[in-house]
């Protein structure tokens, strides 16, 4: 049977990355226990609307958990209560009925807030493109069969290729560290063949633009992989952490 929630959700609002931001409450009653978390916040723009107030600004594209843009920080954590659901998969069905629920952006120096909800993170993109990716020819796509590879480093591989970048890593992390997120897009390509060419140039260049962009160092306490919806592993930092090591040794050689 379909139940329903009064709620009030104290939610964080700022202009733009100048404005100093605050949180203002809002309450919304009657809500439904089988509505996303995205589709409360629908409702709840829905009525600022219809007040003639500012809606609330937040992030969202497949609402299917794929593309990571739902980045709401919820009652303390990334993507809220549940582990390994995103925030757009998560239910009203997690809270109680007259709860206060706090939603903030992601706190971190190199994702600046654009508006309310909305922060750029770009900083990934940035640290994709200095390595995150493989030099090939041309050409017609070759027979999947003829590249032989073991079934662990493939299953491996797709494990870390799962991360969706949407950059709870960095959020959960007390040093806003995005060393989860390189680490997968590192270890993505470093177990698989296509991969061997570039693969210490790549963690050079990968990790150099983590850094240049602001982001703090790992102190290994796992709440980024705790939090991660993915369940990507702490394994990719240790693998990145040997990759690095053995190219700064071979530069030195």
């Amino acid at each position: 049977m379909e139940k329903h929630l009064n709620l009030k959700i104290k939610v964080w609002r700022q202009k733009n990355a100048n404005d100093k931001g605050k949180f203002e409450e809002y309450p919304l009653s009657n809500i439904s226990t089988d509505m996303s978390f995205l589709e409360m916040f629908d409702v709840l723009n829905e009525k600022l609307i219809v007040e003639g107030q500012d809606p609330v600004a937040f992030d969202h594209d497949c609402r299917e958990g794929i593309c990571g843009s739902c980045s709401m920080f919820i009652n303390g954590r990334p993507h809220g209560p549940k582990q390994a659901v995103t925030t757009c998969q998560l239910h009203m069905r997690s809270f109680n009925d007259g709860e206060t629920i706090t939603v903030e952006p992601w706190r971190a120096a190199p994702f600046p807030v654009i508006k309310d909800l909305v922060v750029d993170r770009s900083a990934f993109d940035r640290i994709m493109s200095a390595g995150g990716f493989i030099s090939v020819n041309t050409g017609n796509a070759q027979d999947a069969n003829a590249i032989p590879i073991p079934k662990d480093d493939a299953d491996e591989a797709f494990a870390a290729a799962a991360c969706i970048g949407c950059g709870a890593c960095v959020a959960a992390c007390k040093n806003a560290s995005a060393m989860l997120f390189v680490s997968a897009k590192v270890s993505q390509l470093a177990l698989l063949p296509q991969g061997q060419p570039e693969r210490y140039q790549r963690v050079q260049e990968m990790v150099a633009t983590m850094d240049a962009e602001g982001f703090g160092a790992c102190t290994n306490t796992g709440a980024c992989s705790a939090e991660c919806p993915k369940g990507i592993s702490l394994t990719n930092i240790a693998r990145m952490n040997r990759d690095y090591l053995v190219s700064e040794v071979a530069s030195k050689a």
